[in-house]
């Protein structure tokens, strides 16, 4: 298990990567390669119904900064510089998108044994500012996750979890919503050999008054073969196969069915990704 208690982000993670990670009903084509002094390129095509969306983004490594930059078919250019260790247990996310200059944002996150914090701020007269924590081990963490408009000088966003880890099981609970929503997840290993694995998602909307149940799935059907499968009590039931047919190589096919609307055709993924 990984040392301290992680970013708030991580709260649930395993069980959300599980339950929602690599499912999609769009078809996505990504090629990515490296020139000789190290510069990744990569192009990505996805399908989404008749809208076909394009990027071609660039990565450089050099020491402990990372440069990304990506420009997409609306003619955006997003980029992203990222400082790994500047101080020890540290890292800065400067990150700003042309012609769209409200978008710039400086990031600092900051990892300690028994402590996680993140906080950004937007690059503008009137940022919106936002800051996450969290305290505890890698066995029990606490933390919030709050976002504060200076423009309307209210908060957008109030958060908080907890989360419980052991060698074989991961449980959260989130409140969520500005404390509308409460959710609680968790992930269990029931055979490290085989990557098999099972997980649940409970959400709780306090102002509707209605819950979604999520249970899902996932096996390693050979060392380069992996199989999930979810359902909800809304009817839906996806899954999906992914292959690692050459190293760092994947092809991803998903399917979903509406149980409650059968005659509706399915809905199919599919996503290739080649890297060198």
């Amino acid at each position: 298990m990984a040392k301290g208690p992680g970013l708030y982000s991580d709260i649930g993670k395993k069980a959300r990567d599980l339950l929602y990670k690599d499912y999609h009903s769009d078809q996505k084509f990504t090629v990515t390669t490296v020139t000789s002094n190290g510069v990744a390129i990569t192009t990505t095509g996805t399908n989404k119904g008749d809208v076909f969306l394009a990027d071609v983004s660039t990565k450089l490594i050099n020491k402990n900064v990372t440069t990304e930059i990506k420009v997409d078919t609306s003619s955006k250019v997003h980029t992203t510089v990222t400082v790994d260790e500047p101080a020890p247990g540290l890292k800065t996310i400067a990150s700003f998108i042309l012609p769209d200059q409200k978008a710039a944002k400086l990031e600092l996150q900051y990892l300690h044994e028994y402590a996680g914090l993140s906080s950004s701020i937007g690059l503008m007269a009137s940022p919106i500012v936002n800051f996450s924590g969290v305290i505890g081990t890698n066995l029990a963490a606490l933390g919030a996750d709050v976002a504060f408009d200076t423009a309307v000088g209210d908060f957008t966003k109030v958060n908080a979890g907890l989360s419980f880890t052991n060698s074989d099981l991961v449980a959260a609970l989130t409140l969520n919503n500005k404390g509308d929503s409460l959710t609680a997840s968790y992930y269990h290993t029931v055979n490290p050999l085989t990557s098999t694995a099972v997980g649940g998602e409970l959400t709780h909307s306090f102002s509707s008054n209605e819950n979604v149940l999520t249970i899902g799935t996932s096996h390693a059907v050979d060392p380069l073969t992996t199989i999930k499968a979810r359902v909800n009590n809304l009817g839906k039931v996806n899954a999906l196969i992914q292959h690692e047919w050459r190293p760092k190589s994947l092809f991803t096919l998903t399917g979903e069915v509406d149980t409650k609307a059968i005659e509706k055709s399915a809905k199919i993924g599919l996503a290739v990704a080649l890297k060198p």
